[in-house]
């Protein structure tokens, strides 16, 4: 009963703050406009109309879904790791999507002599594919060597030292590029929910929404894998498939959320530990859907402060989230340093 009570809680803070992200904003409409619109009435202002269909509910599904798909991703990194400080970025995955852009991005101004950034659609289109590119092609290296690495520890190295690779390629792209095209990369490393909109937005959900629940299929071999390599393999489950597959679950979801959003950091990190500490529990069947509404729910939370009402423009994400994700991280090291002592 407590679970389902929490499960509830859970929902209706995603509903609230959902409902919230189109409710506020820089620009304030009465909340009449905002449900007439949502209904389809065409005598509200069409600048607010614009406003709500076009940018504020785009944003509030994109949260929803990116935020979700990376708490996801963390839990999955932790459990394969059995690292609670593992994160979607762990195994470079973020960091070959940001390499894709910053060729796409840094050497367009160079060699084509038409910065990215004023095309508009067609660059933005650009820098996803380009994202997708990097991540996928980051994500099949992680998969070869995983196939020939025993060791997680060692895999994870492997993965930190391709994150450390792809930053020091992006520092000499950025060194030899137009000042614009750095500013373009930068502003798309710094995160946005806003920046998908349209047909792009509908993709982006739908692909998001297929591939939640086929990860909450791997519940279970993530249960086996907490049990340690040796129980796990005599219990009939075969590590290289399952670690496999969770890689690939994690990753998958890691290339998409950043090809579409950017790099979005802490909340895939510090998802996974709140809701430990909530449910009081490491099953998965109950972890699952805990840090999809979760991370969800934060993410919607993030955006909302993105924007605050009556601030002007609107705040990096990944400024946001930082704030929060900070002191979660840094209270799971304060406890396991109290544990050992």
């Amino acid at each position: 009963m407590k679970s389902i009570l929490k499960f509830t809680i859970l929902i209706l803070l995603c509903i609230v703050f959902f409902i919230l992200n189109l409710l506020l904003g820089t620009v304030r409409i009465p909340v009449d406009a905002v449900v007439r619109t949502l209904f389809g009435d065409d005598s509200v202002q069409e600048i607010w109309r614009n406003i709500i269909l076009s940018s504020r509910v785009p944003q509030a599904l994109t949260a929803t879904v990116a935020g979700a798909g990376l708490a996801v991703s963390g839990l999955q990194m932790q459990t394969v790791f059995r690292n609670p400080l593992a994160g979607p970025s762990v195994l470079g995955i973020s960091s070959g999507a940001s390499l894709g852009v910053a060729f796409v991005v840094l050497l367009s101004g160079s060699l084509g002599g038409v910065a990215l950034s004023r095309l508009g659609y067609l660059g933005d289109a650009a820098m996803s594919v380009a994202a997708i590119v990097g991540a996928l092609a980051v994500m099949a290296l992680i998969l070869f060597v995983s196939q020939r690495v025993k060791g997680n520890v060692t895999l994870l190295i492997i993965g930190v030292m391709i994150g450390y690779l792809a930053t020091a390629v992006i520092g000499v792209l950025k060194f030899f590029s137009a000042d614009e095209d750095v500013k373009a990369y930068v502003v798309w490393g710094l995160g946005s929910f806003a920046r998908v909109s349209g047909d792009q937005m509908m993709l982006f959900v739908g692909l998001m929404t297929c591939l939640l629940p086929l990860s909450a299929l791997l519940s279970k071999t993530m249960n086996l894998l907490l049990l340690g390599d040796y129980y796990a393999s005599n219990l009939g489950l075969n590590l290289k498939r399952a670690r496999l597959l969770v890689i690939s679950s994690s990753g998958i979801l890691v290339a998409i959320v950043t090809a579409y959003c950017g790099p979005i950091m802490f909340i895939g990190l510090a998802v996974p530990h709140l809701c430990r500490a909530l449910f009081q529990t490491s099953d998965h069947r109950y972890m699952m859907p805990a840090t999809m509404l979760t991370g969800a729910a934060l993410a919607l939370v993030c955006n909302l402060l993105a924007r605050m009402p009556g601030f002007e423009g609107a705040l990096p994400v990944n400024s946001v989230t930082a704030l929060i994700g900070a002191p979660v991280i840094a209270s799971v090291i304060f406890r396991r340093h109290q544990s050992i002592e």
